[in-house]
């Protein structure tokens, strides 16, 4: 048997941290197939025999059981022979003896295969007892104490409550608690006080915007096309409708529904047309740059794998030229979920320029959203047009009728003064037409989606190519799932909907729970999030996983509940401090054996920067803002009919809205955002990166509205009457949460001193720096500070800004 490029490379995948190398040295371990096994063929052999029929070498099959002598495959990874021994020496890869240990033993005890563990319903599951210990009588907690009691670990100590507040304030509503909130909790007698504070904080109109931010990254929400010319496309009403959802609670199977098939329902209300945008939300190629064909079958592609990625939690592109080389996809099973998007009613969306379309960023169909004033007032101009085109076409009538007539006119004056009202009610009709305009690029309006009244065919495309059509399909879901039924001769995007949503799917409340614990802890119980497949890593707590997402399910899919659930529990309360040799046990705390410390993401970081400087403004809703950037960055990367082209920032209190209300260019994203790992949005994005580079510390150091924001809570400190001391302790609170040391006090104290003298000796130097980048957003009332005194405090605000407490989730 020769099984090329195969066999096993890690056998830890993800799993290295959890302590799965046990396994190794532990022979009264039973070997789990999917935990340990399956890791290792995926990586290494599935490429070659796997899945994909039409692409399997030398007619070995590794992923299912009953395919391949397994003696024999041992007998390889232990041989010698350079010709013989798996994998090949030309692979660059080799397996360690524990890796080849674990594979004889899984094959000496049996072989035994199992499917996939995505891929087969959440079991039944109650929470584990655990003998001796009342550490916790939450439902989460003894999964975790049972997992970590395997490894000789406990549970940490709680965090304590000025860590708790911030921590929990920050996740739920991405701003960080005032110094009255945090008082208030701390002075609470109530043994209900943290429940209360959560109950609370779920109950903020900060909370949607928060969560929202997170799907807008899954679902690739800009205010762009992408690609080439990167025009301007308006899709805010569906970014202000996720973030509606999430306050009100929208139940999640009801949020996938009006997404997928919103346009769909008998009598679809606003909201659920508005929801169906996200199947537009897909790049779009401008016209003249793809034939319409290519970009046609281009925008369904990207919308299957929105589905898969965002609901699914799978790689369905993979299959779009061939069967899926790790999972059971099929290029067949590709078409078949194809043929529910192809269906789409309007332009073949390659950026058609048509007059107020273009300019509004819309391409049909659309949805306008007009307040009571704005229609009444568009319905009073309309009439106006109208009756100004009558009174035209009447004149003209009447001009007609008489030369048919053979009357000429009775005087040249006549003729000037039957010119001069042609000419009147033209100018007249060009300034109500300006003036509609102006109304009707003023009114929101988004992307919805459409059937087509007569069911376009779907083939296989051969290899993937638009060009090349080949066998038709029918519409249909994988088949490795539970089968979609439907009462209609043709399945529907509504069935196809409901489908992702009903009990017997593995999957759909499987990812989402997932996501909402990454959102929380930082990481998935499935680290993976984007992919549940083979390729993916398995849970570090299965048993976890699969009674959250039962409770989701029985819940109605009710998400600030399990939100709930999830904060309360003592997992989640644990402090991110630990001994040394807990770091070097688990460094990735996959096993939670303490709380989990990150570094923000980039909108956290702004908005709390903006928040603590009273700065923040708080309107919810509207078109996206352009908060101040470089001067001709967006020139870097639009062509030259680009729209919009040149970056134009607004002005007044529009900058300092939130972040997820800021404009998103995919072509070139905030950088503000983008140095922090945000994503550019031209693909679904279930989890972002993290990385630490001094770019991010130059733009904390450096960004305008970071600096005006230090400049204005200086401004405030100092028009408290309160020693300098004081005013510290406050800064030093508002900004982190925490009271100062004694010793990090004094170190402040003396910084601001040394501040102080280096203005006080260069009055210039403090002039300049009150004077760069504007002014400090002040009070009405209160002094103004000297500059002097402003500079000084300004210098040490900034640096509390900069602290790793300050933009480190502990």
């Amino acid at each position: 048997m020769r099984v090329c490029c195969c066999v096993l490379l890690c056998v830890l995948t993800g799993w290295a941290d959890c302590g799965a190398a046990d396994s190794a040295g532990s022979q009264e371990q039973p070997v789990s197939f999917n935990h340990q096994i399956r890791p290792i063929l995926s990586d290494t052999c599935f490429f070659c025999h796997g899945p994909d029929e039409e692409d399997r070498q030398a007619d070995v099959r590794l992923d299912i059981a009953g395919q391949v002598d397994l003696t024999e495959l041992v007998s390889r990874i232990t041989s010698d022979d350079p010709d013989t021994v798996m994998p090949p020496p030309d692979s660059n890869k080799s397996l360690s003896p524990e890796q080849i240990e674990l594979l004889t033993r899984w094959v000496k005890s049996g072989a035994r295969y199992e499917k996939h563990w995505s891929f087969a319903p959440p079991a039944e599951v109650t929470p584990p007892t655990i003998a001796g210990a009342d550490e916790s009588k939450d439902e989460i907690d003894p999964f975790v104490i049972a997992k970590l009691r395997e490894r000789g670990l406990t549970l940490n100590e709680a965090a304590d409550q000025r860590t708790l507040i911030r921590r929990v304030t920050m996740d739920l509503t991405g701003l960080p608690p005032t110094r009255s909130e945090i008082h208030a909790f701390l002075n609470d007698p109530s043994p209900h006080a943290y429940e209360n504070l959560v109950d609370r904080l779920l109950d903020s109109p900060h909370y949607g915007e928060h969560m929202a931010r997170y799907w807008l990254d899954l679902v690739r929400f800009a205010d762009t096309n992408g690609l080439h010319h990167d025009h301007y496309r308006e899709m805010t009403p569906y970014r202000d409708w996720v973030i509606r959802a999430f306050n009100e609670n929208l139940p999640f199977d009801d949020f996938t529904v009006a997404q997928i098939a919103g346009d769909l329902y008998e009598q679809p209300t606003t909201d659920q047309l508005i929801a169906s945008g996200f199947n537009r939300l897909h790049l779009i190629i401008d016209r003249g740059t793809a034939l319409p064909e290519e970009s046609f079958m281009r925008n369904v592609v990207d919308r299957v794998s929105a589905v898969g990625t965002a609901f699914l939690g799978l790689t369905l592109e993979c299959a779009v030229c061939h069967d899926h080389k790790y999972d059971p996809i099929t290029q067949r099973d590709f078409y078949q979920f194809y043929a529910f998007f192809n269906n789409f009613d309007g332009d073949p969306e390659t950026g058609g320029r048509r007059g107020l379309d273009f300019k509004r960023g819309l391409q049909p169909p659309y949805l306008e959203l007009p307040s009571e004033s704005q229609r009444e007032e568009l319905a009073r101009l309309n009439q106006q047009i109208a009756d100004v085109q009558s009174s035209l076409k009447k004149l003209e009538r009447k001009q007609k009728s008489n030369e048919q007539a053979g009357q000429a006119a009775e005087s040249e004056e006549q003729d000037r003064a039957a010119e001069e009202s042609r000419k009147q009610l033209n100018d007249q009709l060009a300034r109500l037409q300006a003036s509609r305009d102006q109304l009707i690029e003023s009114i929101p309006a988004t992307l919805i989606m459409k059937e087509r009244e007569e069911v376009r065919p779907a083939h296989i495309l051969v290899r993937g190519n638009y060009d090349q059509p080949g066998e038709v399909v029918t519409r249909d879901t994988p088949g490795f799932l539970p089968p979609l039924e439907s009462d209609q001769p043709t399945k529907t995007r509504m069935d196809l909907a409901r489908w992702l949503v009903d009990p017997d799917n593995p999957l759909t409340a499987r990812v989402a729970v997932n996501r909402f614990w990454q959102q929380l802890f930082g990481v998935g119980i499935v680290k993976t999030s984007e992919d549940f497949g083979a390729q993916g890593e398995p849970p570090t707590h299965p048993e976890l996983l699969d009674y959250l997402t039962n409770r989701f399910v029985d819940s109605g899919w009710d998400v600030k509940a399990l939100i709930r659930k999830i904060v309360l529990s003592q997992t989640y309360r644990q402090s991110s401090a630990a001994p040394q040799e807990r770091f070097i046990a688990d460094p990735q705390n996959r096993l939670l054996a303490r709380g989990s410390r990150y570094r923000y993401d980039a909108e956290v970081i702004r908005d709390q920067v903006l928040a603590v400087s009273g700065l923040l403004n708080p309107t919810l809703y509207g078109k996206s803002v352009k908060p101040p950037q470089p001067e001709g960055l967006w020139k870097i990367v639009a062509m030259p009919y680009s729209y919009p082209r040149v970056f134009e920032p607004d002005e007044g209190g529009k900058i300092y809205r939130r972040s997820v209300y800021s404009f998103w260019k995919r072509g070139l994203p905030p950088p503000q955002m983008t140095i922090f790992d945000a994503p550019t949005r031209e693909s679904c994005s279930a989890r972002r990166e993290r990385t630490n580079t001094p770019l991010q510390a130059l733009v904390l150091m450096n960004e305008q509205q970071y600096f005006v924001a230090a400049k204005t809570l200086a401004s405030r400190l100092l028009q408290t009457e309160a020693s300098d001391q004081h005013r510290i302790e406050i800064a030093y609170e508002t900004i982190t949460s925490k009271i100062p040391s004694e010793d990090a006090l004094n170190r402040m104290i003396d910084a601001l001193q040394q501040f102080r003298a280096v203005y006080r000796d260069n009055p210039d130097a403090a002039q300049k720096m009150v004077a760069q980048d504007g002014p400090a957003i002040l009070p009405a009332d209160g002094p103004e500070p000297s500059n002097t005194d402003l500079a000084a405090m300004t210098m040490l605000v900034h640096s509390l800004l900069n602290l790793d407490a300050t933009k480190t989730r502990e």
